[in-house]
């Protein structure tokens, strides 16, 4: 079956922790353009990010992704996910320069120009030969997030974008997801525990306990 846009069903999931249940037959639509995933504290934002990223396994239920002239893809999606987790440390030791040089390698849909265009509006160029350890958890953030836009991937995952950010680079990003809502061939999924204004949101999913 074939599909004119891209577009992403969570379907009957069901997941949890050791004496902590975060699922449970949980369903979703994500659609074209920027998806704000809200919630309070602990109702599974970050979880159901790194379910889609396919760093977790779902226990019950299906993850399924469509996009233009391909079959239904069921997770983990490969290739078609740009899925950078602010709290991993794989990245300590390198600098923002060397990581978005090597990006390219992993990201069929890379984008230099873009790239260039989000480390201008999130400030970033003073940080890009800094190790990522020596950089602020908002700057970490930005570096990020400009990364995970240029790559143009059909799904990209930004977890709290805002821990840290100055009002400038809040307001820049409120801009590039406003951008992004143009775009018929790239679903992103923010998990956030309230909307940003100005951001013409395609999808509000509310997490169970929200």
């Amino acid at each position: 079956m074939n599909h004119l846009l891209p577009a992403l069903r969570v379907q009957g999931l069901t997941f949890g922790y050791p004496h902590r249940p975060v699922f449970e037959n949980f369903e979703a639509r994500l659609l074209p353009g920027p998806n704000l995933v809200r919630g309070d504290e602990s109702t599974g934002k970050t979880t159901l990010l790194r379910l889609l990223a396919g760093d977790l396994v779902p226990q019950a239920g299906n993850l399924v992704l469509e996009l233009p002239g391909r079959p239904p893809a069921a997770a983990p999606f490969r290739n078609h996910v740009a899925w950078f987790d602010p709290r991993s440390d794989a990245l300590e030791g390198q600098t923002p320069r060397d990581w978005y040089g090597r990006l390219p390698q992993s990201q069929a849909a890379w984008d230099a120009a873009a790239l260039q265009g989000h480390v201008q509006g999130f400030m970033l160029e003073p940080h890009l030969d800094k190790p990522f350890g020596a950089l602020s958890t908002g700057t970490r953030r930005k570096v990020l997030m400009a990364g995970a836009f240029a790559c143009a991937a059909p799904l990209t995952l930004i977890d709290e974008p805002v821990a840290g950010l100055d009002k400038a680079s809040v307001a820049y990003l409120a801009l590039a997801l406003k951008q992004l809502a143009m775009c018929t061939d790239r679903m992103v999924v923010v998990a956030h525990y309230e909307a940003l204004a100005g951001v013409p949101w395609a999808q509000v999913v509310d997490l169970p306990g929200a």
